[in-house]
């Protein structure tokens, strides 16, 4: 095993050596430590994982080799990256622009925010070649839909006027991926590259990667939180942790023989184990019965919807007391559609009540004392917490709704009584939300719902942009807090790990339809549907 801070790679093969290097920011009269004394290094024509929780220092390690760190309020007081052998510290920004892109690739972390929404696909890959290549007219074209076809995007000629928004999220990545590799890059730094993607879309993406790096013969730097990833992919990894690296080694090491505690914390956090049962005679809380949900795509001169999608299909479905109900399917399959069409925050036909009342014929005004026993988490635990709110004004909102007669002293009993509950000091509500971390915030956005006393909580893709580690807490406290109030969840998820282990019950959605539906452990044993069976290969293979 290497110790942490050595590489395996013979020295006449590196490409990238990344020597002591350290990172500061500075505010003020502050200095904080990102990056502390970090090396390794990557051979030609290898990938290496650099893997960590959220703030270990990860992305800033890749923003250092660019030189895209915000410049003064970052700086290098020590170390070296050198780039087959010519360090990247002593270039003037001319050099830099010439590096960047050509030399070296990147895939940021989030397409929708990297991708200029007011520029087509031609456009955005086009200025790359242009800066880099001085390439234009037909020829930057035809290379421009050589890329689209190297990603795998099909009829490439056909996306070229394409808008950002005009394409799915598996779309936008790989169009990243073609702006990235526009150059032929001997090294592609991936940061964090499937984030919030389907599991099939993930899978997909880290094999065009893995094919492109062996048909290109290029370099790869992932950087993610997920060591199933990992596991499958990397040639080394190395483990980050409060900016420093614990661990290194090849990825067979690594995985068979980790070292270090956090590396085994972190191999250790994979989503496990299963709700409680549920009692027998416990009575349904919700009942749906051919729900549909469509949006109109064209109105006449009349304002009559003569185009419309159909975003959900005829649901059908139950839900107990004390009972998680995992709705799973890709992105676009109407699973998040539903959940806000039962919550009237869409417009939705069909029949379904709420311990035996009809709820398909209220109005807004007739639903509102509903929503008491009925609330919702978001997905983005950073969009969905007001950061003009305290967190004692966030918890505290719904109850000067739903129970204006309660004084301001009974509310904060309340309040304080919701953060306890979630495992959050009461002494720190009069903070904000910036102030926390992710997993922080998405137990703040459970206790807001929780306050009310809710019989009934819709979660949204809660643990989609958490780490593995802070996923697995918050499954546990799902749990808890189930067990304590015989909650019962609708857990819309596109992670089948985390839906396996907090779901009773499954309920598998393409294209707005219900295709399998099942116990969990029947599901997952015995998917009777090939959709199924393509989800849980590519989320468990």
């Amino acid at each position: 095993m290497p110790s942490t801070q050595e590489s395996n790679t013979n020295p006449m093969s590196e490409l990238l050596s990344i020597n002591n290097l350290s990172v500061h920011f500075h505010q003020g009269s502050r200095t904080s430590i990102a990056v502390d004394q970090v090396s390794f290094s990557i051979g030609k024509g290898e990938m290496m994982a650099l893997v960590g929780e959220s703030g270990s220092g990860k992305s800033v390690t890749a923003m250092s080799i660019l030189r895209l760190l915000p410049y003064p309020a970052a700086s290098h007081p020590n170390g070296s990256i050198l780039l087959e052998g010519k360090n990247l510290f002593d270039l003037d920004e001319r050099e830099l622009r010439r590096i960047r892109g050509d030399d070296i690739g990147v895939i940021f972390q989030e397409p929708m925010t990297s991708l200029n929404p007011l520029h087509t696909v031609e456009k955005q890959i086009g200025e790359t070649l242009l800066l880099h290549k001085g390439l234009t007219g037909s020829a930057a074209r035809r290379r421009i839909i050589e890329l689209l076809d190297l990603v795998g995007i099909p009829d490439p000629e056909t996306r070229l006027a394409s808008y950002p928004h005009q394409l799915s999220g598996g779309q936008k990545q790989r169009v990243m991926i073609a702006m990235a590799l526009a150059n032929d890059p001997k090294l592609l730094i991936a940061d964090e590259p499937t984030t919030a993607l389907d599991v099939t879309v993930q899978k997909q993406i880290l094999e065009l990667i893995r094919d492109l790096q062996s048909k290109l013969e290029m370099s790869v730097l992932l950087i993610t939180h997920d060591l199933g990833i990992v596991r499958h992919y990397a040639n080394k990894v190395a483990v980050m942790k409060d900016g420093h690296i614990v661990e290194q080694g090849s990825r067979e090491s690594v995985f068979t023989s980790p070292q270090h505690d956090y590396t085994r914390m972190l191999l250790d956090a994979e989503p496990s184990g299963s709700p409680d049962p549920v009692d027998a005679s416990a009575p349904v809380l919700l009942k749906a019965h051919g729900v549909n949900i469509s949006f109109p795509l064209k109105k006449n001169f009349w304002g009559r919807t003569i185009k419309s999608l159909q975003a959900t299909r005829d649901i059908d479905l139950q839900l107990k007391e004390g009972e998680t109900l995992g709705i799973v399917g890709e992105s676009g399959s109407g699973k998040t559609t539903l959940g806000l069409g039962l919550l009237k925050l869409l417009p939705a036909k069909g029949e379904w009540s709420f311990e035996g009342t009809a709820l398909e014929k209220l109005d807004q005004k007739a639903f509102n004392p509903f929503r008491n026993n009925m609330q919702i988490v978001f997905q983005d635990p950073y969009g969905s917490l007001s950061p003009r709110m305290s967190i004692a004004q966030i918890v505290e909102e719904g109850l000067l709704v739903h129970a204006p007669d309660l004084s301001e002293d009974e509310r904060m009993k309340k309040v304080v009584e919701a953060l306890q509950d979630v495992e959050i000091d009461p002494e720190v509500m009069d903070r904000y939300p910036h102030e926390f971390s992710g997993g922080q915030r998405q137990r703040i956005a459970i206790a807001r719902a929780l306050v009310l006393k809710p019989k009934l909580i819709i979660l949204d893709e809660p643990t989609s942009a958490l780490d593995r580690s802070v996923q697995k807490q918050v499954i546990g406290l799902l749990r808890r807090l189930q067990q304590k109030y015989k909650l019962a969840y609708i857990f819309i998820s596109h992670d089948l790990a985390v839906v396996k282990a907090l779901s009773h019950r499954i309920l598998v959605m393409k294209s707005g339809c219900v295709v399998e539906e099942g116990q969990t452990g029947e599901i997952f044993a015995n998917p009777a549907q090939e959709y199924t069976r393509k989800l849980l290969d590519a989320a468990f293979s």
